[in-house]
């Protein structure tokens, strides 16, 4: 493949931080792009955004090699540099934050660290090749436009009684969070200091599954009588597809009544407790993430 020279720029999403436009020289023609996602044995839709994202990319004609692999799933990770045979290597984790897949599991799988080393070489030369790890793309920045494209659509695509305006509207942003690791509970914390800046919404807060703010609490905290709730998540599956609709009041038979008839497990938009809730799908298969990978491979090479 030959290198390419294309426009690119911000997410085209309203709202979302800008990256400035510019002429961009993606010579990627050298290079392999391994995208690592989770996988689960009993959740068919949680590779799914790896294989869309990864698709994309191939599509777009960018790199010589655009390869998934996963933790839980075939090909594995330990396995996948086998067949990578360019001599630039790009591995982007679909991951939400930094944390111990991240810095521990992964890195520990394609032998870059060994004994769970904290601080190991982020670029490694490999007989002919040199492999870049690159942050997950949940950190980056430009995922507040990933957010804000969720938010927009659910509304839109569910406009009843009529479409709420934003500054009408409270935007949660919710997560698992976690004891055990501060870093799940940073990344959304930042999208949502991120998001307040640009004052687009009337309110804008983090909820956590296992942390405070919980779930449940949404409906205090709101403000205002319109909600939306977006799943910071890469996947829909059992958090974002059953766990949270029950926290946020649905009856657990409804929830899995509708999973067995292959319906949304939450009817957009519900009203509870005097407000209007929306609820969105996770935001893993946003197109833009495509782009956002990008920006991680970008960063590594520059």
């Amino acid at each position: 493949m030959g290198s390419t020279a294309r426009a690119t720029g911000p997410l085209a999403v309203p709202g979302a931080l800008s990256l400035p436009w510019r002429v961009q020289k993606d010579d990627f023609s050298d290079a392999a792009l391994v995208l690592v996602g989770h996988g689960s044995t009993q959740n068919a839709d949680s590779s799914a955004p790896t294989y869309q994202h990864a698709d994309e990319l191939r599509r777009r004609g960018i790199f010589a090699q655009v390869i998934e692999c996963f933790w839980k799933l075939e090909p594995g990770i330990a396995a996948v540099m086998r067949g990578v045979f360019a001599p630039r290597v790009f591995i982007v984790p679909l991951f939400i934050s930094e944390g111990y897949f991240t810095e521990q599991v992964i890195p520990r799988e394609l032998g870059l660290a060994r004994n769970d080393q904290p601080d190991f070489p982020r670029v490694q030369r490999r007989g002919a090749q040199t492999l870049h790890y690159c942050g997950p793309v949940g950190t980056h920045d430009s995922m507040t436009g990933v957010i804000l494209g969720r938010a927009r659509e659910v509304v839109e695509k569910f406009p009843f009684p009529r479409p709420p305006r934003p500054k009408e509207t409270t935007l949660f942003i919710a997560g698992h969070g976690t004891g055990n690791n501060e870093n799940s509970r940073k990344a959304i914390e930042r999208q949502v200091e991120l998001i307040r800046t640009q004052a687009i919404y009337a309110e804008v807060h983090p909820l956590f599954m296992e942390e405070e703010p919980r779930i449940g609490d949404c409906y205090a905290m709101a403000a205002t009588r319109n909600m939306v709730v977006v799943p910071f998540f890469i996947s829909d599956g059992l958090h974002s597809h059953e766990d949270i609709p029950v926290l946020l009041g649905e009856a657990k038979t409804a929830v899995q009544e509708r999973l067995k008839r292959g319906q949304p497990t939450w009817r957009n938009p519900t009203e509870k407790r005097g407000k209007l809730l929306w609820y969105s799908p996770s935001i893993g298969s946003e197109p833009h993430i495509a782009d956002v990978i990008m920006e991680r491979v970008r960063q590594m090479a520059a």
